[in-house]
């Protein structure tokens, strides 16, 4: 209930959803102020939402520090990397990564580097009604084919949202049983619930967040001024790690 919860969320909180619901309702409306007002509404807000230096000092706000290899320890016996990075083209018979693909490279390279021991894929399929492929499982084929030792790739198949990555990464790791050593590895931007739900496992980890969304906005103000339409994704991701961390706060999930 709660996965399927989620998913309906993460489309009523979307900014355009909110944009193009405003601008609909002032058709419906005789009175010539409401309209008037419901259509200064929708583009003051397709202005904030579109900004480019807005939602870039919201997100950076809001994403974990980063961290430098340098801070690491000589070496941990797991990384764990969440899921959420590749999609299934069924067409073509092959992944396609996406966005947040900076935490499985990074997870390979700390492999090659000696900074952990072993590779652990928490993460099955964050389809609602599709569970067919399991995205840790491709994770793990994909990674086999370009050498990766498979015996030093773990993975978990069942988990379908952060919460979910925690409870069945302990069922398999057994963290408050075992004096092993982990790094977590997943985007800044998702790195504070992901942190909280696997300490709430009993995971103690040091932290390794990845996939930075947040800029330097330069000195021009072209670059800060002028509405950008990626502005409204970065938007709907910021907004739903935000909504997810209260939700789950709320669920007694951490």
């Amino acid at each position: 209930m709660f996965f399927a919860l989620s998913k309906i969320l993460q489309y009523l909180l979307s900014p355009l959803v909110w944009i193009l619901t405003i601008f609909v309702l002032s058709f419906c409306f005789k009175k010539d102020n409401v309209k008037k007002g419901l259509r200064i509404t929708t583009l003051v807000l397709l202005l904030l939402f579109t900004n480019p230096l807005l939602v870039n000092l919201s997100l950076g706000a809001w994403e974990e520090k980063p961290v430098q290899e340098s801070e690491l320890a000589e070496c941990y016996d797991y990384g764990i990397v969440l899921t959420g990075m590749i999609f299934y083209d069924t067409e073509n018979d092959k992944i396609e990564f996406g966005q947040s693909t900076d935490r499985i490279l990074e997870a390979v390279r700390l492999y090659y580097t000696g900074h952990i021991e072993k590779i652990f894929i928490s993460g099955g399929s964050g389809l609602l009604l599709d569970q067919t492929h399991k995205e840790s499982q491709l994770l793990k084929d994909y990674l086999t084919s370009i050498n990766v030792p498979e015996e030093d790739i773990i993975i978990e198949t069942e988990s379908r949202n952060t919460h979910e990555n925690a409870v069945e990464a302990a069922k398999v790791l057994r963290p408050t049983e075992s004096s092993d050593t982990y790094l977590l590895i997943t985007s800044a931007s998702h790195f504070r619930r992901a942190a909280k739900c696997f300490e709430n496992e009993g995971f103690s980890f040091d932290s390794y967040p990845v996939d930075y969304c947040s800029r330097k906005l330069g000195s021009n103000p072209e670059t800060w001024l002028i509405p950008a339409p990626s502005a409204f994704s970065t938007w709907n991701m910021l907004i739903h790690e935000i909504a997810g961390y209260v939700m789950y706060d709320w669920s007694g999930y951490f």
